[in-house]
C-alpha cells in the first residue's frame, strides 16, 4: 500500500514540519520529513493515519523495526515514545541551552539512546540554529 500525497501533507502539517521524535525542522535542515511506521510494517504495521508519523531521515532510520529499547536507568524493556498518543513534553526536555533532548521518563530516556537524539552531527546543528533563535522550538 502506498501512502498518498495527502496524508503525507497532513502528517507533516500537523507536526508542524518538524520530526515529531528529535523536533527538528524540515525547514531549518531543507531536507523533507519521511513517513515513520510506529508500527513497522514488518511487525504488522499499517499506512493508516493512526501508525504514521513525521520523522527526520535519522531517526527513521535509528528506529527502524525498534518499537521498544532499555530504559537506561531502570534497565527495563520499554515502548519507544508514541508521538500519536504520547505529549512530547510529558517524556522529553531540552538540555543544556537547547543542545540536547533530555529523557524525563523510561520511554523517554530510551527513545533518547535508540533513536540517537542527541547524535554529534544534530548537537553541532542545534548550536548554530540556538545562536540564530531558531531553536529549540517554543511550542512543545
Amino acid at each position: 500500500m502506498t501512502i498518498s500525497e495527502s496524508l503525507r501533507r497532513q502528517v507533516i502539517e500537523e507536526a508542524n514540519h518538524r520530526c515529531e521524535y528529535c523536533q527538528t525542522s524540515s525547514r531549518l535542515t531543507g531536507i523533507p520529513l519521511v513517513m515513520e511506521h510506529i508500527l513497522p510494517r514488518s511487525l504488522g504495521g499499517t499506512d493508516d493515519r493512526i501508525n504514521l508519523a513525521a520523522a527526520c531521515y535519522r531517526c527513521n532510520e535509528f528506529k527502524g523495526a525498534k518499537t521498544e529499547a532499555v530504559d537506561p536507568a531502570t534497565q527495563q524493556l520499554v515502548p519507544l515514545f508514541n508521538p500519536r498518543i504520547e505529549d512530547w513534553a510529558v517524556h522529553f526536555f531540552w538540555g543544556n541551552g537547547g543542545t540536547h533532548v533530555i529523557g524525563l521518563t523510561p520511554t523517554g530516556r530510551a527513545t533518547v539512546i535508540a533513536l540517537r537524539l542527541n547524535n554529534d552531527n544534530i548537537v553541532a546543528a542545534r548550536l548554530l540554529w540556538i545562536e540564530f533563535s531558531w531553536h529549540p522550538p517554543q511550542d512543545l
